[in-house]
């Protein structure tokens, strides 16, 4: 029975921490696909990246989301 219970108090530390990873992965990817939509956009529109944003480009799709 103790081994029976362990196993589930490690199957809810391992839920919990899939969760965790998840919640903190989640806003890192969203930031990283829109900043390659907006690269692309300017790249697109004949502007270069610089600096985190477009230079020299038409602003067609800035917010496109």
């Amino acid at each position: 029975m103790k081994e029976a219970a362990g196993e589930a108090n490690l199957t809810v530390i391992a839920i919990i921490l899939i969760g965790v990873i998840a919640a903190v992965a989640t806003p890192l990817i969203n930031n990283a696909m829109n900043t390659t939509q907006k690269r692309s956009c300017c790249l697109q529109n004949g502007g270069t990246w610089e600096n985190g944003g477009c230079v020299g480009a038409s602003d067609e799709c800035s917010d496109t989301e």
